[in-house]
């Protein structure tokens, strides 16, 4: 009978073990999910953040070839040149209304 309750005892002792090695893992877990949750924010504001600016240099990049400020790397491409023209023919119909209006 002392054989039966030795072995009892260790099965007792390895599920207490089991219930506290379970009990860490499940902390941890909870840990990396805090983490996982907190690099999924910041990898949704880094993306807003690069949506942002890559509309920043779009607007520069427009800014300077309109101005005829030439860098390096802008490259004025078909686009430009079409709003180039277009905000030209704007600019005329404008002086065409004041002049009317002078009148």
């Amino acid at each position: 009978m002392s054989q039966l309750a030795d072995q009892l005892s260790i099965v007792v002792d390895k599920t207490s073990r089991l219930i506290d090695l379970c009990s860490a893992l499940q902390e941890e877990n909870d840990l990396l999910n805090l983490e996982n949750q907190s690099l999924k924010v910041a990898l949704e504001t880094g993306k807003a953040k690069s949506v942002d600016l890559e509309e920043k240099l779009k607007a520069l990049k427009l800014a300077r070839s309109l101005e005829g400020i030439k860098a390096p790397d802008l490259v004025v491409d078909e686009k430009n040149l079409d709003i180039k023209q277009k905000i030209n023919e704007f600019v005329r119909e404008i002086d065409k209304c004041i002049v009317l209006l002078k009148k």
